[in-house]
């Protein structure tokens, strides 16, 4: 198989699909890896370095999209790169349609096979590889919210941790999933005083387990959020359904009575936010402020740890990308978790979650490969 690298261009974006160690693999295992020239400079990887592994560059993303037949990414295709797409020409990448009525149209309409990184689904039913990415933006979120609170970024002056004889900062947490563990281990950390808001009792559980007194621990209800969130200095929002978009938790009102200098980072924001104040923003531009309340939306909040994030992906996605390269579709056949990443498939919606969302029309992932063989 011909397998395609384009250069992210999304704003601020230096990760990369592949790591020249990946490109190496799939070399091996037979295949053509096509790179596009200057793609992994962000990562500290040089063309040579890709040659070296096997790949062969070429000079634009055109030829990338024309020849290849699977294109693995990191974001998602921007419009530039949805007209490139041919037909049948397999995507793999992040995706986040739920929230991206214009993305979700021009996939359809190009009629390829987009298969998302954050759907697919584990045996155990956990997310394998949205979690590298969970894990990375949700110990960020702790340092851009302790950004966020400084002065000179609109916050109200508090240092996280606090130092003796002055008060930490209260940070709240919705969400204890993988992003919301990893905020809260980072704010324990820091020294702030930390409230955990979860809805799964055996999380909640673990986490005392883990940490006793140092997190309050609190079943989440509409309530519990409006009493911990109106008096916290950070909030950092992590709560996902795999797929669809974020449950608005956070209300603009709720935001109106939070403190002045109070600060939200919003890890759900690639699904469109859970608090109804969102905007996605990007690193260039990463903060906003509602009614004093300082926001910090970066959609692609790992890419500012281009490197560490680069790795840590393609230790998730490697194996998956060499199915595909292997079997092609078929690969999916063989296992119904893989198959859960089909988004859209031959420009029908293949995830029950986007289709709802976006008030599309529906086609059972398992029937689409049927209709497949049938052709």
């Amino acid at each position: 198989m011909k397998i395609g690298v384009p250069k992210e261009i999304k704003i601020k974006e230096k990760r990369v699909g592949l790591v020249p160690e990946s490109v190496a693999e799939l070399v091996h295992d037979g295949h053509r890896v096509l790179v596009e020239a200057a793609a992994g400079e962000g990562i500290g990887k040089s063309d040579e370095a890709y040659a070296e592994a096997g790949a062969t560059i070429v000079p634009t993303a055109a030829e990338i999209f024309a020849t290849a037949d699977m294109i693995v990414k990191v974001k998602e295709p921007q419009p530039a790169e949805c007209a490139m797409l041919r037909s049948g020409q397999i995507l793999f990448t992040y995706l986040h349609l739920a929230p991206d009525p214009e993305q979700t149209q021009a996939l359809i309409a190009s009629d390829c096979v987009a298969i998302a990184y954050e759907t697919v689904t584990s045996p155990r039913g956990g997310l394998p590889l949205l979690s590298p990415m969970s894990e990375v933006a949700g110990r960020m979120s702790v340092q851009a919210g302790a950004h966020c609170l400084e002065g000179t970024a609109g916050g109200s002056g508090i240092l996280l941790g606090g130092v003796p004889g002055v008060e930490p900062a209260k940070v709240v947490v919705l969400g204890a999933g993988v992003a919301g563990s990893h905020a809260i281990e980072m704010a324990v950390g820091a020294g702030a005083e930390v409230v955990a808001l979860e809805r799964s009792p055996e999380r909640l559980r673990s986490l005392d387990t883990q940490y006793g007194g140092r997190v309050k621990n609190v079943f989440s209800t509409k309530a519990a959020i409006e009493r911990h969130v109106v008096d916290a200095d950070l909030v950092i929002g992590t709560v996902l359904i795999p797929g669809a978009s974020a449950p608005k938790l956070i209300s603009r009102d709720l935001v109106s009575r939070m403190k002045t200098g109070s600060a939200i980072v919003d890890v759900a924001v690639d699904q469109g936010g859970c608090a109804e104040t969102t905007r996605p923003t990007t690193h260039d531009d990463p903060t906003f402020i509602v009614d004093g309340v300082v926001h910090y939306c970066v959609a692609n909040m790992p890419g500012g740890v281009a490197r560490t994030s680069t790795y840590a992906l393609n230790h998730a996605t490697l194996e998956y990308a060499r199915k595909l390269a292997a079997r092609g579709l078929d690969a999916l056949k063989d296992d119904p978790h893989f198959l859960n990443g089909l988004n859209i498939y031959r420009g029908s919606v293949t995830y029950e979650a986007v289709a709802r969302d976006l008030g599309l029309d529906y086609l059972n992932p398992n029937q689409a490969l049927t209709l497949r063989q049938a052709v």
